[in-house]
């Protein structure tokens, strides 16, 4: 079993920044993407940026070029720079990983974190 423990949200004035993080604690074996997700009120959650093992990102269009996402794979710990926040960048966010338990093990499983809120308001 994998633990995701997000941490960093809070409220921030349009135009503002905050730092998201989260650490996966547990049996680790092999984490292969991380993620960030985000879900508004009354939307579906949506994906904000992933990073894969080897460091290559992808960003969701609303985001590119205002947030940055991370790893340390040496401490299982995801980060999301968000810059320049906007009014609709309001959500609980959530981080994501998949995880493969062993070597011989075939597939990836999906853990979610419990969710921090970001609230971008003056």
């Amino acid at each position: 079993q994998v633990q995701l423990v997000e941490s960093g949200g809070g409220l921030v004035q349009p135009g503002g920044s905050l730092r998201l993080s989260c650490v996966a604690s547990g049996r680790i074996f092999d984490i292969n993407t991380m993620a960030w997700y985000r879900q508004a009120p009354g939307k579906q959650r949506e994906l904000v940026a992933t990073i894969i093992s080897g460091g290559s990102t992808n960003y969701a269009d609303s985001v590119k070029g205002r947030f940055t996402i991370s790893r340390d794979n040496a401490k299982n710990t995801v980060s999301l720079e968000m810059n320049s926040l906007k009014p609709e960048d309001t959500a609980v966010y959530y981080c994501n990983v998949r995880h493969r338990s062993s070597s011989t093990t075939p597939y990836y499983t999906n853990y979610w974190g419990q969710g921090t809120q970001v609230t971008v308001s003056s």
